[in-house]
Order: structure tokens, then C-alpha cells, then sequence
């Protein structure tokens, strides 16, 4: 006579291994990587079950880190960004190892301490053709990227576009601390001009 298979317990959280944390269903956490040398990965639970043994399966919904993707890591890739991937697996629960946020990056902006267990997350990636939604975003200065949160941006009193610094020929120092940023393009019209007292091109 076979054996029928133990059923599956759904659970909607469990307690992490030689912790006092609890995680449930919707949280992100922090998975052991395969190479010790590796940053742990990052994924989502979706679904907890618990076998009669009691061991603890995850199914998940893995994020990827930009070098991760098949385009790597671009200039305006923050270094705590990662991309809501459509890969799914199984894990063990034994390969957690603590959990993590992953804000919207309309809110990670906004953070003013960036904790160790902090990322952004402004794109989806469809792991198989890597290929992004969405598939463009805002662009910004006179190099015509998107923001990258890591690096320091100046905005344009009359245009109000955003510049980055290096790009101006700015330090750290001159973004901080300058009031009123007028860029290259609008400083040199004919009303700033004439502001200046330089004579207009005859």
C-alpha cells in the first residue's frame, strides 16, 4: 500500500531560526547567497508552508541587483537599488538570514538615514528577455540620465531642471552651499544678460 503524502500546512508567518523575529507573508528578506563572498539576496515571500516534520518552505519572488540583470549596472543605478524581478523558487527557510525594506523610491528619497537593510525599488525585470517596466523614466541635466539618489543634484532657479554637480564643475562643497543655481542655458539669455550688463550678440 503507498504512503500518502503528508499534507502541507499554509502558514501566514513563522519565527526565523536562532532569532526572536518573525516574518510573514509580503515581507522582504535577506537569503543566504551560495558563494560566502556573494551580498545575500533579496526576495519577497510569497507563500509559508510547514511540512509534519516542520520544516519551513518559502515560495519567493527573487529582486535583482542591477549587475544581476542581463544590461549590469548603469551610472544611475543607486547602490541600494534592485529590480522586482518575475523569477519565482522555492527556498528553504533555514537560508534566511534577517529581513530588509524595500521602499518605493519616492519614499527612499525622502529617508533621511539610510540604514544597512534599506533599498529602493523603481523598476520590474522579466528575468528571461530583461526587459524592464517601466521602460523609460524621467531624465534629468546636461548628461541626460535618470536620478541616481547616490550623487548630489543642484536645481536651475529659472528652468528648474536638476543638474548634477560634477556635471556643472561643482564640488560637494559648492551644491550644498550654493542658495541660487542658475545653469549654463538660462544664465545666458538675453534678459540675464542684460541683468549682467553684457550687450547682446549684434
Amino acid at each position: 500500500m503507498t504512503k500518502a503524502k503528508s499534507a502541507k500546512k499554509v502558514l501566514d508567518s513563522f519565527l526565523v531560526k536562532g532569532t526572536d523575529k518573525s516574518v510573514r507573508v509580503g515581507d522582504t528578506v535577506l537569503m543566504r547567497a551560495e558563494d560566502s563572498e556573494k551580498p545575500p539576496y533579496v526576495a519577497k515571500i510569497e507563500k509559508i508552508e510547514a511540512d509534519s516534520r516542520n520544516n519551513i518552505k518559502l515560495r519567493v519572488r527573487w529582486y535583482y541587483r542591477p549587475e544581476e540583470s542581463k544590461c549590469g549596472r548603469r551610472p544611475f543605478h543607486g547602490a541600494r537599488e534592485l529590480f522586482l524581478s518575475d523569477h519565482y523558487d522555492i527556498q528553504s527557510a533555514d537560508t534566511i538570514e534577517g529581513t530588509c525594506t524595500v521602499h518605493t523610491f519616492r519614499n527612499y528619497i525622502k529617508l533621511e538615514t539610510v540604514r544597512a537593510d534599506d533599498f529602493f525599488c523603481r523598476f520590474e525585470y522579466q528575468a528571461a528577455n530583461g526587459d524592464f517596466t517601466p521602460d523609460r523614466v524621467a531624465v534629468y541635466c546636461i548628461c541626460g540620465l535618470p536620478y541616481n539618489p547616490d550623487n548630489l543634484m543642484i536645481q536651475c532657479e529659472a528652468c528648474k531642471d536638476w543638474f548634477h554637480g560634477h556635471c556643472v564643475n561643482l564640488s560637494t562643497e559648492q551644491v550644498i552651499t550654493t542658495e541660487k543655481y542658475m545653469c549654463t542655458g538660462c544664465s545666458n539669455t538675453p534678459e540675464n544678460n542684460r541683468n549682467k550688463g553684457i550687450a547682446p550678440d549684434t
